[in-house]
């Protein structure tokens, strides 16, 4: 690989950093752990592995797109910065006071999860904009001036004021004001952030902007001049929460748009996978190190939603986490990866994270100091996992710190030799995920038994095989570099950005004309984001619109034509809520709250991948003691490297398949065929 075009994806997650380099036709990827302090130094040496694995020079390659659960946990840690947010007088309290809905109905000493911003930093002014944008009460500008007195000593501020989506005038002035008189401090308004209704959920968003903000954009300040530093002058661009791309400048204005931002390219690339295969159900399942990522992906598009939740303070629960009101990729996610850290409580059960090791100290089997058993010390152990092939050969594994951190930690204390403790481990964490798979199912009326499943991350290739069974699942797709999915996944977004807005409108009322002014704005402002990347490039509109029945407290999203028409729009949202709730409602008025427009560059279509033709039993390379989880022993496990697979050729488990950054296990009654595109097919057995 010595000409052409090299774009490079870059995904840090908890434990690993992945990069990927694309161009010339081929594909070279590197995994390096985290570096927490300062998250760019993982990627500078990354970069320079992958570099010279492909024998370029890092000044060759021309894209850098790269995703990051910096701001996820950030949020999480509460470790942003020191944030004060100005509202209107009488609604302080709305972000502590959330929606008064209990999310565990009947446990008596429920604790809401504290506001992102405490009291005291929380200030008033005395104005008023109403519902339709009219001004209600005025901003006096020397209020403001007088405020910004109360304000010294802040990094960054967010100014979240009543209605300020119908009418951001107000929002404006108090931006203009403190800018004015606090120099270098951080500004969010929430009319820009989240321009939506609810405002406990605009308030929040505007919140947790502000808080990460200054954080994200030293931290891209410095990757940026990192790269220089070593001869990259490619442009960095950020995968946002919603599954596109967007550029570095938009990205540290916006960064409560990052949340997610890894996870998501997971999705696109499951996304990309599915439409070559012509799957219209999938399960997208990402596990790496510190957490696992599910998502249903119908019709080779990912499920989006308008709000999500951070840092869930009761497993599962909805409810319970901090709502972040932007477009995104509707997935759950749980502390459930290779890092999690076991133990058991005093009830004397077997629990598995959310803690996690992370890259620092990593699980007992780095031998980098943890003395704790991870999910990757029970998956050693129960033989998933080679000690001297790890991460392609680069790191050797600690079999006697494993084994007595397993001892030490789980068996002794359950009164169970090392290797039934690791097994332990492993199922509360494969059951873990198997619940969250199946409530997440459950909440969007899917049957999962009817899905395939597609597994990739470092970990998930090792449990996907252990998950399908006990989810009712008859096949898996395990693509080629599935250890470094989500930064294969940045190479096939697209430029996207999608603009959002409420404005109230009762069919019965309907305006063709104003509609049309609502979407052409917001078409505008979507098309800016994305020009901004490619200013030449073809542009796609997607526009949605939220309905709903008058009287009902939530609306369902409908796919809306860009020319508004009273009874196309109409027959769309009946159509929908029909496909949702099997009826139509007669005699209601039916009205729109909130307006979308995506804008996205087209993506060339996936190569359909020829229909499997299954050939003759591959001859293994050698064998692998293997934990059986039917019998409790473990026993002979056909072993193979996947590059020795051709294709049409089948492996029947149990059975090990090696590669540089994971391992695929499969299961007993499972078998696994090499289909053209290089994925391994898993299905079981008749």
């Amino acid at each position: 690989m010595t000409t052409g075009t090299y774009h490079l994806g870059v995904d840090i997650g908890g434990t690993f950093t992945d990069v990927v380099l694309e161009g010339a036709g081929q594909q070279v990827s590197i995994k390096v752990l985290t570096t927490y302090a300062a998250p760019e130094n993982a990627i500078l040496d990354g970069i320079s592995q992958v570099c010279a694995k492909a024998g370029i020079s890092p000044g060759q390659v021309g894209r850098i797109i790269h995703g990051t659960t910096l701001a996820t946990n950030a949020l999480i840690e509460r470790r942003g910065a020191k944030t004060a947010l100005v509202t209107t007088k009488g609604f302080r309290d709305v972000i502590e006071m959330r929606t008064e809905s209990r999310f565990e109905q009947y446990d008596l000493n429920l604790r809401l999860p504290e506001a992102l911003i405490p009291r005291e930093d929380r200030h008033v002014l005395n104005e008023r904009i109403g519902a339709q944008g009219q001004v209600l009460r005025p901003l006096e500008r020397a209020e403001v001036e007088e405020l910004t007195d109360r304000l010294l000593g802040y990094d960054s501020i967010a100014i979240g004021l009543m209605h300020a989506y119908a009418n951001p005038d107000h929002e404006r002035m108090v931006a203009e004001v403190l800018a004015e008189r606090l120099t270098g401090v951080s500004l969010s308004l929430s009319s820009e952030v989240s321009p939506q209704m609810r405002e406990y959920e605009r308030f929040n968003t505007v919140c947790a902007n502000a808080y990460v903000k200054p954080l994200m954009k030293a931290y891209l300040d410095r990757l940026v001049d990192r790269l220089a530093g070593m001869g990259v002058t490619a442009p960095v661009y950020l995968m946002h929460s919603g599954g596109g791309i967007i550029g570095i400048e938009s990205a540290a204005n916006f960064p409560v748009r990052l949340v997610e931002s890894g996870p998501a390219g997971g999705a696109i690339f499951a996304a990309h996978i599915a439409a070559g295969h012509g799957l219209d159900r999938v399960l997208s399942f990402d596990m790496g190190g510190t957490t696992a990522k599910i998502c249903l992906i119908n019709g080779a598009t990912p499920k989006t939603s308008r709000v999500f939740e951070v840092a869930r303070s009761y497993r599962f629960k909805k409810g319970s986490g901090m709502p972040i009101s932007i477009p995104v990729i509707d997935m759950v996610e749980i502390g459930a990866g290779g890092g999690s850290l076991a133990s058991v409580d005093s009830m004397r059960q077997v629990r598995v994270g959310p803690e996690s090791a992370g890259s620092e100290p990593g699980p007992a089997c780095y031998g980098r100091g943890g003395k704790r058993p991870a999910v990757t010390d029970a998956d050693l152990l129960l033989g998933r996992l080679d000690p001297y092939a790890f991460a392609g050969g680069t790191m050797q594994l600690d079999v006697p710190t494993c084994r007595q951190a397993v001892t030490d930690q789980v068996a002794d204390r359950l009164g169970m030799d090392a290797v039934t403790g690791a097994f332990a481990i492993s199922e509360v964490v494969d059951e873990t995920m198997a619940n969250a798979a199946r409530a997440h199912a459950v909440e969007n009326g899917e049957d999962l038994g009817t899905y395939t499943m597609i597994a990739f991350g470092g970990a998930a290739p090792l449990h996907a095989g252990r998950l399908a069974e006990k989810l009712g699942v008859d096949r898996i797709l395990v693509p080629p570099g599935a250890g470094v999915g989500s930064a294969i996944g940045f190479l096939r977004a697209p430029f996207s950005f999608e603009a959002t807005r409420s404005t109230y409108m009762r069919m019965s009322d309907f305006s063709a004309p104003f509609v049309a002014s609502v979407l052409e704005e917001l078409r505008r402002e979507a098309s800016d984001f994305v020009r901004d990347c490619e200013p030449d490039a073809e542009l796609v509109f997607v526009t949605k619109g939220y309905f709903r029945y008058v009287g009902q407290g939530w609306e369902i999203p409908v796919d809306l034509p860009e020319t508004p028409d009273h009874d196309t729009y109409m027959a769309a949202f009946e159509a929908q809520y029909q496909t949702l709730f099997g009826r139509i409602v007669h005699g209601l008025d039916v009205e729109i709250t909130s307006w979308s427009v995506r804008c996205a560059t087209p993506v060339p279509p996936a190569e359909s991948v020829p229909a499997a033709q299954n050939g003759e039993e591959v001859t293994p390379d050698g064998t692998r003691d293997l934990y059986d989880p039917a019998t409790g022993q473990h026993k002979p496990a056909l072993l193979i490297d996947r590059h020795n697979l051709s294709i049409g050729q089948t492996l029947r488990g149990p059975g090990v398949i090696t590669e540089r950054e994971t391992t695929i296990i499969v299961p007993t009654g499972f078998t696994a065929t090499m289909r053209a595109d290089g994925c391994i097919d898993i299905h079981k057995e008749a």
